[in-house]
């Protein structure tokens, strides 16, 4: 599945067609009629053609068809529909009486508008409407009805038929309102029919299940009806008690109407248990194409004979069965439950397996949020079955278990609706997602009450409202107790598992990882500690001691996870399992025990090697008197023991964890708790570090003792400098930590390179490879998309004459749809199209047909070698035969040429002119005398001769007056064949008579056949092209489509089944508010560089433009010419944007594709016509046939979130994605309508006039209200989609035509025997990201998506085996994840996740640098590391930190996207990209990446809050203001730069080692890098940056942005101080915990001030506290005089300046004379200044940052107006030091230019005029 871009779309009536034929080919694209107004009482005076139907509030919804029925009428008799409308006197006024039925009060949600708006209406209709039939309202309605009903509606179409019976049931409840009583029995046998048929012809989605009249296709197949007839068995089954209620619109019907009819096995569950009826007609649809699909791949036989009645297997539905209650089945062996589904063993038919089936489908689809616990629905499920047994067993009319009392929806309102209300309820508590997860629970924390039997007693069934698990989450105790019902229980708590945010996460989610590291590296610097220092000293007895000291490190990290465990657990209230409680409460105890066990054990048994053995068998042989302490030990051992044999031997740990057995359960407590899911997934599946040297110099320094401090030294008795130690080893620690990244990205190179070798991707990477092995490719496509049964194919007389033949017409129609494809989308021309094509018109010649690409030059090439052939006609033979192509090209040249001229002649003198020469020629050949007999040198005369005349039949209608010219230049033809070529030919052109001249009289008839001419289009191309090949396509694009479709035709996947036996699957796709089609408004709207969307694209896509104009057959004149064709140009447009309508049109690839695939399958296609198919309209039966298979294979649903809000807003935005998603309902889309009083889930398609509601399925309330709004969506529009397996597609994807024929090999993955048993449930498809080709950014991110989502994930695929959902383009099992919770988590900020291991590369980088900064302010450095005895050790250090810099560059995490690019593109291209990439600051880029993963992971770990950050989804070339960039990365990236850049130039001003070493510049230059790289990446990648104008323009906005006041109702673009306040929102919904981390942290910044103080020559090395807190005196008077200042502005700054300016003027004067008092009197030193500068301003920042973590406590004094002052100061500061590099480069024009080039070396490289674009300026010479 590809994210590609896409050309230009077909127009919407041929994707119209393509679903429309599955029910109405009348269908129409046009959908104006359905805009809403602005005002629902024509405030906006346009009320006049409005569709009121389509103003209904939702509420109202029964009354749409009343309003519809009106305005179908209206314009036949206008008085009528003023009738209907009036009750709306007669159908609107019928509405509006019905509206005031029910809603009287106008409580919802705009009804009083719309009443006030169809009153207003009404009086209007009165006085304008006249009579046609009658003098009286009541006559008039009784004769229309009689000429409506009259009429010979039964020769209508069936869609006319639906229509018809509406408006004849609405005049029907009008005749009754206006006319009297004594009337209505006239008319009530008419009512009777209508309302019977009124059903049959309702609207439908796939199947229509209740049309009556002629059979459609799709229920001929025999599968549907062998299925259908299934349901309809309800013979024997007790029929239920059923009491009669009113319908909820209030009509009335006649009496025998009113009593519900059960035809099938689900309209008897639907009255048994209470169910919606929309929901039992939607899965009624559902279980019939499951059965039917599932029967079809079990071996249904397409060609039935005559006669033949097709009966579903019993396999078939034994199938289904164990698919949806596998997990229920689970469920009850888990909880040792007997299954509540009890089949009879002498059941004559699968009438009980189907009940089962379908009351399991009813309750999910009626569950709502429900399904996002599907524990919850086994139990209900279970319930309900066992109450469907008891009814089976019976036998007997019974009374329903759900009593309706009227409403219809019972089991919603009893069972659902209780269960969501508690979810409700918890979701308020969440305060959505922001209140800690242990505070409330979520989906799965309720679906795991359902995992223990205790739910059956505390809930029971029907289900107690008492149960703890209905209490109220939100009452306190207090309240609880007020209630009797209440006090005796409690709110049920989290069972198993609960979000805690810790950092101690850090360690108990990877508490493997860090032993392991912590383990290892306790061995490896044990053995370097070693006197020899090598590997094999772990021989050595002390060392092998040493060692084993491993195992109490490992005591004690198991008795820390199990600490944070509890600690962790302590939320869990009230555990309901015990097993949990035994592992956090017990074990902690054992692990003391083994931390006791193992220091006795070193202290005692192991004095030698031989030690620990001593030690057991003494234990053993005196078992009787051993201590409980020892048998302790020897139970920790023994359990450790065997979770290691567990762990080694996974296939026996799987079997046991997967075990359902008591006492496996009580003998696995110490390794795995009681979990229902996620038992046994285990699949069968060095770190290298230098140690060795460090340990001299660290034995050194401590040896040295005691440096010479430069500062206060608190601790001064110490005997060594452990703080040296740690400098030294800390940053070693984290690269050590950091090499697993580096070893996994060299091993993921590595394998997933070598199974992308093997899997020969990249085997055909360019069109040369693809023109050397064309000849190859239909074997490969025969092998992989053709059916085993395929037919063969008979007459072509080919170079290959093996099975594979039989193949090439089935490759050549795939092919030629992929170029047609391809055209339409505009990626080639109309001449590149005719290069590529296969003909139609294969059957003509002896040869296959190749496409011209393959063919191109290979004429001209023949008729040189034959000019230059003088003497034998074995050479060239020999010649044309050394190119097979040039042979083909050859006879089809001759052979077509033939065809085409006895198609002109009509006289047969002219036709035995023509047999001459060709007995001629063929005599010539069998005497291979050929180039004696003809003047071969003559033959380019001829072709160019032949070249006219085609060019005159392409252009030439059969009327046209050319005729004469035709005729002479075949005369002509005929002279130079008989005459210059021919050397005895003089003779055949003889004339009969004056009167008739050869070749004058030709026929031109063959002119009208479209094959016909394109045999003259090929012809001539053959004749003509002498370019080579390898340049066509020129477009990029499809070049790359090109060559990916024929080299995955040689990769391995499984063999396609035929359409009629593969997996059924459905598409769906969330939608919110996105942009569905571009409009004109939109493409012509200009940004602030004066670009609109339209002028970018058509630089963008220049050739792509030229096609599409090509294509319309539009020359536009100026840009305004364009306007007129806006129709065609807004879908082009959309399609290379991120639209619902590029995603729509690439997923209905899949049924054109599909339909393809299934006429291959059942027919010849060399007997359809010769293989004439382009339209599918010479068999239409055939057609229609493949239609309705493809309908029931392939189901597309778009979940249209807001689709009923949109309908009815004002905004014109969501007006028109309304209608632009109305005129794309060629699918199905699902919507959740939205209406104050209920909610629904309703499915719709498009109509010939409006939206039409097929399924409308109440909800219990806002889906939204309880999880995030995409997977809800997806939730609730799940039950609409249909098949076996869902692919999940994002609104902004695509897809290709090419790779939709290919999707029956993937769904052949699910059923694959080389996975065994464990079938894969999530089949992984590969994204190809469209966006690379523009600037270098997108190239970047393009390399680097491409690099994850192809070799990445096929490494966690194989050999790891770890792979789980990763994107959208996942297709899912079905049948498996509707009976799991759906293929999405929907629990409010739960599911989010960051990158780790950025964070702990800058993590490194702070470590190393405050380590230096401790080291050289401290004087350490000088007097320790400076040492002679040190400086000989130093270089492991250097070495160490050289690897750490290799690291923080990137060069070997680029392997893998260096590994794929090479196996795509070849390992040349591969190579010169990654260089060009990093001459584009690539790392600069990617560094700069880091930094946003590390600033938000880390603020996510401290405060909490993740959550998803949308991205942009428009055209993003524009300049970013300065203050822009600002905002956006101020914080993640400036202040941090900063910081670094300031550790960096104080080490540089303080440090003296390295400055010898040669790596000393390697060792910083990475780090250098960062700094450069997050201070300016945001302005080195935007475009127009360093422009002098722009750079001007934007430090005005910076200014103006700096300068506002006042944040209170200003949005963050307008003032700092609302920006300032809402960056630290994080802090304001923090825990006191963070705040007090967060105070911490911020001390880091007091060193500088307190290491640079003693450095100052002010200072006179004196290393007294006195100097520290001098300096504090200082930095207090520097703040109190600023905010003297500041209170001075304020006091005095408006009404007394001159005090103000006095004020300031005696502050300037006093500051003076202290620095002069300081420079002369105290030695202060302009470096002092300097030095000063470097020290204060880090720890007023420090202050800063206390005073926003405790805003709280500041603002309640008077300091906070004065931290806001200081931070604004600060601010200005940064963007002071970050502007004036971008100024001063602004001065050069060239830079300008070279970040052109830079950015935008893609598009430079494709002719793009980004100039043009980013000036605004038009293309003048573009129109002429």
């Amino acid at each position: 599945m590809a994210s590609g871009s896409g050309g230009g779309p077909p127009p919407v009536p041929q994707l119209r067609h393509s679903l429309s034929s599955r029910r109405m080919a009348s269908r129409q694209p046009t959908r104006a009629h359905t805009m809403r107004p602005d005002g629902l009482s024509g405030e906006d005076g346009t009320d006049a053609g409005m569709e009121e139907s389509e103003l209904v509030p939702s509420s109202l919804a029964p009354i749409v068809p009343i309003l519809r029925a009106a305005n179908e009428i209206e314009e036949e008799n206008p008085r009528v529909a003023y009738l209907c409308t009036a009750l709306l006197p007669t159908c609107r006024f019928t509405a509006f009486e019905k509206a005031h039925t029910m809603d009287p009060n106008s409580s919802g949600r705009g009804v009083r508008q719309f009443k006030t708006y169809l009153l207003h209406r009404l009086e209007k209709d009165e006085q304008e409407t006249q009579r046609k039939l009658a003098s009286t309202d009541a006559k008039e309605i009784q004769r229309y009805c009689r000429k409506y009903l009259e009429e010979g509606y039964e020769r209508r179409k069936p869609e006319e038929m639906a229509r018809h019976y509406q408006i004849a049931s609405v005049l029907y409840d009008v005749l009754k309102t206006v006319t009297p009583e004594k009337y209505h029995a006239e008319f009530d046998k008419y009512a009777k029919g209508v309302e019977k048929e009124k059903a049959s012809f309702s609207q439908y989605n796939i199947l229509p299940l209740n049309i009556s009249g002629p059979r459609q296709t799709i229920m001929e197949i025999p599968e549907i009806k062998a299925a259908v007839g299934l349901l309809r068995n309800i013979d024997g089954l007790p029929m239920p008690r059923i009491e009669v209620s009113q319908s909820t619109d209030g009509t009335s019907v006649p009496g025998d109407m009113d009593k519900p009819v059960i035809n099938d096995l689900l309209d008897w569950l639907w009255q048994t248990f209470g169910f919606q009826r929309g929901n039992v007609e939607n899965q009624k649809e559902h279980l019939i194409l499951l059965l039917a699909n599932i029967d079809m791949r079990n071996g249904g036989n397409a060609h039935q004979s005559a006669g033949h009645h097709h009966v579903i297997h019993s396999a078939t539905v034994i199938r289904l069965m164990d698919k949806i209650f596998q997990n229920y089945n689970s469920w009850c062996r888990y909880l040792h439950l007997e299954s509540n589904i009890r089949i009879p063993r002498d059941a004559s038919t699968q009438q009980p397996e189907l009940l089962y089936i379908g009351l399991y489908l009813l309750i999910w689809g009626e569950a709502s949020n429900v399904r996002f616990m599907p524990e919850c629905l086994c139990y209900i499920f279970h319930h309900m079955a066992r109450d469907l047994h008891y009814i089976l067993d019976k036998r007997e009319e019974f009374d329903p278990p759900f009593e309706r009392e009227g409403s219809p929806d019972a089991f919603l309102q009893l069972t659902i609706q209780p269960i969501y209300n508690v979810m409700l309820k918890e979701a308020m508590r969440s305060k959505r997602g922001t209140v800690s997860h242990s505070k409330w629970r979520n989906y799965d924390d309720l679906n795991e009450y359902f995992w223990s039997k205790k739910c059956f007693k505390k809930l029971g069934w029907p289900m107690n409202p008492e149960a703890d698990f209905f209490a109220d989450p939100t009452k306190t105790k207090n309240e609880a107790e007020q209630h009797d019902h209440a006090a005796s229980r409690r709110t049920m708590s989290k069972t198993n598992f609960v979000e805690v945010r810790t950092f101690l996460h850090l360690f108990r989610s990877f508490d493997r990882m860090w032993a392991f590291f912590i383990l290892a590296f306790q061995a490896m610097v044990i053995i370097a500690c070693s006197p020899t220092g090598s590997p094999s000293s772990i021989f050595d007895p002390v060392v092998f001691r040493n060692v084993l000291t491993i195992f109490i490190t490992a005591a004690f990290l198991n008795f820390l996870q199990v600490c944070i465990n509890t600690r962790v657990s302590s939320h869990l209230e009230g555990l309901e399992e015990p097993g949990v409680l035994a592992n956090d409460k017990i074990c902690p105890e054992i692990c003391h025990v083994c931390c006791l066990v193992d220091n006795s054990s070193n202290s005692s048994s192991i004095q030698n090697p031989t030690g620990l053995v001593k030690f057991f068998s003494n234990w053993i042989g005196n078992v009787q008197n051993e201590s409980i302490y020892n048998f302790a030990v020897a139970l920790y051992m023994l359990l450790n023991i065997l979770s290691a044999l567990f762990f080694i031997f996974l296939p026996i740990r799987r079997a046991l964890e997967r075990s359902n057995s008591r006492i496996v359960r009580f003998f696995l407590w110490w390794t795995q708790p009681k979990l229902y899911v996620a038992r046994g997934m285990y699949e069968d599946t060095c770190s290298l570090l230098n140690i060795f040297p460090l340990v001299a110099p660290t034995k050194t320094i401590m040896s040295l003792g005691r440096g010479n401090y430069e500062w206060h030294e608190f601790f001064p008795y110490l005997q060594y400098d452990l703080g040296v130690v740690v400098t030294v080893w800390a940053p070693i620690i984290m690269v050590y930590f950091m090499d697993t990244q580096i070893w996994y990205a060299i091993f993921s190179t590595i394998c997933g390179g070598v199974n992308g070798a093997f899997s020969r991707l990249g085997e055909i990477r360019t069109l040369g490879m693809l023109r050397s092995r064309f000849d190859a490719i239909p074997r490969a496509f025969g092998k992989i998309l053709v059916p085993y049964h395929g037919s063969q194919l008979k007459g072509h007389e080919t170079f290959h004459q093996e099975d594979g033949n039989s193949n090439i017409v089935k490759f050549a129609d795939i092919w030629n749809a992929f170029i047609n494809s391809l055209r339409e989308e505009d990626l080639l021309s109309n001449r590149e199209k005719n290069l590529l094509i296969v003909p139609s018109s294969g059957g003509d010649t002896s040869v296959f047909q190749w496409p011209p690409f393959l063919l191109a030059s290979k004429i001209p090439i023949a008729i040189d070698m034959a000019k230059s052939v003088k003497k034998r006609d074995e050479e060239l033979m020999k010649r044309i035969r050394q190119d097979p192509y040039t042979k083909f090209a050859v006879i089809e040249c001759y052979e077509t040429l033939l065809d085409i001229l006895y198609s002109l002649i009509v006289e047969q003198s002219d036709k035995n002119v023509v047999d001459q020469i060709c007995a001629s020629i063929k005599d010539s050949i069998d005497r291979r005398t050929l180039v004696r007999d003809f003047r071969l040198d003559e033959l380019p005369q001829l072709s160019t001769k032949f070249d006219k005349l085609l060019n005159l039949l392409k252009v030439t209608d059969e009327n046209d007056p050319v005729k004469t010219q035709i005729a002479n230049l075949l005369q002509d033809i005929m002279e130079i064949i008989t005459q210059d070529i021919m050397k005895n030919g003089q003779g055949i052109l003889r004339d009969e008579g004056s009167q008739k001249q050869l070749f004058a009289n030709i026929n031109l008839d063959s002119l009208k056949d479209h094959t016909w001419k394109e045999k003259c289009v090929r012809l001539q191309l053959l004749l003509t092209t002498k370019e080579s090949a390898i340049y066509v396509p020129t477009n990029l694009e499809a070049r790359r489509r090109i060559t990916f479709f024929a080299n995955s035709l040689f990769m391995k996947m499984p063999r396609a089944p035929p359409v009629r036996s593969m997996m059924s699957f459905s598409v769906l796709t969330p939608y919110f508010k996105e942009e569905v089609l571009f409009s004109q408004d939109d493409l012509h709207k200009k940004n602030e560089d004066g670009i609109s969307i339209l002028f970018y694209l058509r630089k963008i896509y220049p050739d792509e433009w030229r096609n599409f104009l090509e294509r319309i057959s539009f020359k536009p004149k100026d840009e305004d010419a364009l306007k007129d064709r806006m129709n065609d140009i807004c879908p082009w447009a959309s399609c290379r944007g991120q639209t619902l309508f590029r995603t729509v049109r690439g997923m209905m690839y899949y049924r054109r594709a599909l339909e393809i695939q299934c006429i291959q399958d059942t027919h010849d296609l060399a007997k359809l016509d010769h293989r004439t198919m382009a339209s599918y309209q010479e068999s239409e039966a055939v057609h229609e046939m493949a239609r309705a298979i493809a309908d029931i294979k392939f189901t597309y649903v778009v979940s249209c979130q807001v689709y009923g809000m949109q309908k009815i807003s004002k905004d014109a935005r969501e007006k028109s994605c309304y209608l632009n998603i109305l005129n794309l309902m060629i699918i199905t889309h699902h919507y959740v309508l939205l209406t104050e009083k209920a909610y629904y889930s309703v499915l719709v398609k498009g109509g010939e006039k409006y939206d039409e509601e097929i399924y409308r399925i109440k909800l219990p309330g806002r889906p939204t209200d309880i999880g995030e709004g995409k997977p809800e969506n997806q939730n609730h529009a799940i039950i609409f989609t249909r098949g076996e397996a869902l692919q999940a597609i994002d609104m902004n994807q695509d897809n290709y035509i090419e790779e939709a024929f290919k999707i029956r090999n993937v769904l052949e993955e699910f059923e694959s025997k080389k996975y065994g048993k464990s079938k894969p449930t999530i089949l992984g498809l590969r994204e190809h990201i469209f966006t690379g080709s523009v600037s270098s950014l997108a190239w970047f991110m393009s390399n680097q998506e491409t690099s994850f989502v192809t070799i990445g994930q096929r490494v966690l695929a194989s050999p790891l085996k770890v792979r789980f959902h990763y994107g959208h383009p996942d297709i899912f099992d079905r049948l498996f994840h509707i009976t799991r919770g759906g293929i999405s988590k929907a629990s409010k900020t739960i599911n989010l996740s960051e990158d780790i291991f950025s964070g702990v590369t800058v993590l490194t980088v702070y470590i190393f640098l405050y380590g230096r900064l401790y080291l050289v302010l401290s004087g350490l450095e000088k007097s320790i590391l400076l040492d002679p005895r040190i400086q000989e050790n130093i270089k492991p250090l250097e070495n160490a930190l050289a690897s750490q810099s290799i690291f923080q560059l990137g060069f070997l995490l680029v392997l893998p996207m260096v590994m794929e690019v090479g196996l795509e593109k070849g390992f040349r291209t591969a190579l010169g990209e990654f260089v060009i990439m990093q001459l584009q600051l690539a790392t600069v880029f990617f560094t700069f990446q880091l930094g946003t993963k590390t600033h938000y992971y880390g603020r996510t770990i401290l405060h909490g809050g993740a959550k998803y950050r949308p991205t942009g989804r428009g055209f993003v070339v524009y300049h970013a203001k300065f203050a822009d960039n600002y905002r956006m990365y101020s914080r993640s990236h400036f202040v941090k730069g900063l910081e670094l850049l300031l550790l960096l130039v104080v080490y540089l001003a303080y440090g003296s080692s390295y400055r010898s070493s040669n790596l000393y510049l390697f060792v910083t230059f990475s780090i250098w890098l960062l700094v450069a790289s997050w201070l300016f990446a945001p302005f080195i990648f935007n475009p127009s940056c360093f422009e002098w104008q722009k750079t001007v323009d934007d430090w005005t906005d910076w200014r103006k942005w700096m300068g506002n006041r006042g944040g209170i109702g200003m949005s963050v673009d307008q003032s700092w101080e609302a920006w300032w306040i809402s960056e630290q929102e994080h802090l304001r919904k923090t825990s006191i915990r963070a705040l007090l981390l967060e105070i911490i942290l911020s001390l880091r910044f007091l060193i500088y001030q307190y290491g640079i103080v003693y450095h100052l020559n002010i200072a006179r090395h004196n290393h007294s506290i006195l100097v520290y807190g001098l300096s504090w005196v200082i930095m207090l008077i520097v703040l109190l005089v600023l905010k003297l200042v500041s209170i001075g502005r304020q006091k005095f700054g408006t009404d007394l300046q001159l005090m103000f300016r006095i004020l300031k003027g005696l502050l300037f004067l006093g500051f003076v004379s202290v620095m002069a008092v300081l420079f002369v009197a105290g030695n202060l030193t302009i470096s002092d200044v300097f030095a000063s500068i470097l020290g204060f301003l880090p720890t007023g920042w420090c202050i800063l940052l206390i005073g926003q973590a405790c805003s709280p406590l500041i603002k309640r004094t008077m300091l906070w107006d004065s931290i806001m002052e200081l931070g604004r100061a600060y601010e200005n500061m940064m963007g002071l030091v970050l502007f004036l590099p971008i100024g001063f480069l602004s001065w050069f024009p060239f830079v300008s230019e070279f970040q052109t080039r830079l950015l935008f070396n893609q598009a430079f490289s494709r002719g793009l005029q980004i100039s043009r674009i980013l000036a605004g300026q038009k293309d003048i010479g573009e129109f002429e």
